[in-house]
């Protein structure tokens, strides 16, 4: 996410995911309602992608995940090896970024949605009729 657009999914991060795991990388979609601010009584998926509300950096949300559902606040059901494979994950992440060989997202794909669409930061705010705005 990036100042109010979902972008794609960054190759290079599905390629670091699959070599800190060993595995096939998962994502699962998010929509509109889950880039914007909790308290406008839209639907959430969950608060993974809250902090894009906040900046104009990109965000990207990391879940440990499993099959079926477990609620964040269940933190005694998070298994430890899950939990380590997202910091792997997250470590090998900060190497390549500070390294200069990985990226978040297409700086120039990013513009040009800009350029041709317009800004999306009102999807930061509490919308147009709410004094956050």
């Amino acid at each position: 996410m990036k100042e109010g657009y979902i972008l794609r999914v960054s190759e290079d991060l599905v390629r670091i995911m699959e070599m800190a795991t060993g595995r096939l990388a998962v994502t699962f979609p998010i929509t509109m309602q889950d880039i914007t601010p909790y308290g406008n009584d839209l639907y959430h998926i969950n608060s993974i992608l809250q902090p894009c509300v906040a900046t104009d950096a990109p965000v990207v949300g990391v879940a440990v995940t499993a099959q079926s559902a477990v609620p964040g606040c269940g933190t005694g059901a998070s298994h430890e090896i899950d939990i380590a494979s997202a910091v792997r994950f997250s470590i090998e992440v900060a190497k390549e970024f500070t390294g200069g060989t990985a990226h978040f997202y297409d700086k120039d794909e990013f513009e040009r949605m800009v350029k041709l669409y317009g800004s999306m930061k009102i999807l930061q705010t509490g919308g147009e009729n709410s004094p956050r705005a």
